[in-house]
């Protein structure tokens, strides 16, 4: 176990320096664009079997304990060590990152990324994928900041070298506004680790803040939460998403929806909560007031940008869907409780596997239209998916579906479980003042649910072209073998997910309630 999450993090890394190697003897003479290609395609799909295999030797009925732990000293001057392990709250979203980026390289050997050299962008996508399961876990304070800011290079360079119109600028708004905030976050984690005497989390966890002074808690709280809250992203410090996402690449978008976004919010739940639990308690009401603000701001912008005439981008209008989708997240973590915490967790999961179909969707409808503009969609009678490419329109309705909530798929359990959580928050929060919060949340997800109805509406419906006009609506390729491979696992996993919510509540329930009381 200790060798296979090891294995996990450290694969992708060797993995990137490899594809950057001239290509060995035997492929000389081939195309060897294919062959880097099927190079990341050959690591990501290790590292996705040693992600299978560490969850299937994991022990679920101690959830709760961090398992297959690595545990060796690195700066002793420091106290800084090479601490990895899992549990039930980092393990689901290690899986998910060694899946999606499985399909993402997967998905670039099929539909090859133009505009910069294969070799570099392979190398790219696996240390991005390093940095990510990194993230997840490692267990050392420095090492958490390490490897949170290990992805921002791969992902400005993804945006900047193979993203589309305006993409130099979105790419420099994207590293700009994460680093800045990563400066800040940087001085709470230092803050805590001098003040509490280490920098292990699984300590500093045990402790429950009680080596924290009530002051100490609130500045760590404050800082590390501004550079939390700037990847998740809440509001109103958001604005670099919608940019990043409408210039990147599909798998950019992908990734950069699926799983750096979970980055922010698992932050909070591993350190911010169980390490500042006063601090937490204090800005709580706050950190909901900002979550259910981005709920209805997010919503209120996709309803714009779905009208007729607005020259909304389908690409920007997922993205603001997003800044609603993790305010329920924020939400969720916000009532301090089990329940909405869980939920959080739960909704991290359906908003990676539902959001990243949709970039892939629209990616899809992107190659072969040629815009995302809804209006060009749209056009006078409707894109027509349903008669055109029938089998596209439908994944493109059923991810529309499964991100409004509806229950049955992924989509509903995790906010229906923050909104919960919000109806009986933690003693000492104002019970009104977050029922006032659920009721917005629930507001907002009618507003989710009718900007997503209209986006169906005016890209799947509409009359399919006849002979006579077909010469100015041509033929659109259905889905694609490798289409279909890449995007099947996220379809089945958002049902199953949807009907079978005890897989991922049974797993980090334990855990959640282990880390609010305090110790690990």
């Amino acid at each position: 176990m200790q060798l296979l999450l090891a294995a996990v993090v450290v694969l992708p890394l060797v993995g990137s320096v490899a594809a950057l190697l001239p290509a060995p003897p035997g492929l000389r003479g081939k195309n060897p664009d294919q062959a880097v290609l099927r190079h990341g395609v050959t690591v990501t799909g290790a590292v996705l079997a040693a992600a299978i295999a560490l969850a299937a030797g994991f022990d679920r009925g101690t959830p709760g304990r961090m398992q297959a732990q690595t545990d060796l000293s690195w700066i002793p001057a420091l106290d800084i060590r090479i601490h990895l392990g899992v549990d039930g709250v980092s393990l689901p979203l290690l899986v998910l990152t060694a899946l999606l980026t499985f399909l993402c390289a997967l998905y670039s050997y099929f539909s090859p990324p133009t505009g910069g050299s294969p070799k570099a962008f392979t190398a790219l996508l696996l240390v991005l994928e390093s940095g990510t399961l990194a993230s997840f876990a490692v267990l050392d304070l420095v090492l958490f900041f390490l490897a949170f800011e290990m992805v921002l290079i791969p992902m400005y360079f993804l945006i900047n070298r193979w993203g589309g119109a305006d993409r130099e600028r979105s790419a420099w708004r994207f590293i700009l506004y994460t680093l800045l905030g990563s400066v800040v976050m940087l001085l709470g984690l230092l803050l805590i680790g001098i003040k509490g005497g280490t920098f292990d989390m699984v300590a500093l966890a045990s402790d429950n803040g009680s080596g924290l002074s009530h002051t100490t808690q609130l500045v760590a709280v404050l800082a590390i939460g501004i550079g939390l809250a700037v990847k998740t992203p809440m509001w109103p410090l958001h604005s670099w998403l919608p940019d990043a996402h409408t210039a990147a690449p599909t798998v950019g978008s992908v990734l950069l929806a699926g799983v750096l976004l979970k980055m922010g919010t698992y932050g909070f739940v591993r350190i911010v909560l169980p390490i500042a639990p006063e601090g937490a308690h204090t800005f709580a009401p706050y950190l909901a007031a900002f979550a259910v603000t981005g709920i209805i701001y997010g919503s209120l912008a996709c309803l714009s940008l779905a009208r007729t005439g607005a020259g909304g981008d389908l690409k920007r209008l997922i993205a603001y869907s997003s800044v609603g989708h993790m305010g329920f997240v924020l939400l969720g973590i916000a009532t301090l409780t089990p329940t909405g915490v869980n939920g959080a967790l739960f909704a991290n999961i359906a908003h990676g596997l539902i959001t990243g179909l949709l970039f892939f969707l629209v990616g899809a409808v992107k190659e072969r239209c040629g815009s995302t503009d809804l209006d060009q969609l749209a056009g006078a009678t409707g894109a027509a998916l349903y008669g055109r490419a029938p089998r596209l329109g439908g994944l493109l309705a059923f991810a529309a579906v499964a991100s409004l909530g509806l229950p049955g798929l992924a989509g509903f359990w995790g906010e229906m479980l923050a909104m919960f959580g919000s109806f009986d928050p933690a003693p000492g929060l104002s019970r009104p003042a977050f029922l006032t919060y659920l009721a917005i949340a629930a507001f907002g997800t009618l507003l989710t649910a009718a900007y997503l109805l209209v986006v169906v509406r005016r890209v799947c419906m509409g009359e399919r072209p006849d002979a006579g006009t077909a010469g100015e609506q041509p033929v659109l390729a259905d889905v694609r073998g490798h289409e279909f491979a890449a995007w099947t696992p996220l379809v089945a996993l958002t049902v199953l997910a949807g009907l079978w919510p005890a897989v991922l509540l049974g797993l980090s329930n334990p855990a959640v309630r282990q880390l609010l009381a305090g110790g690990n």
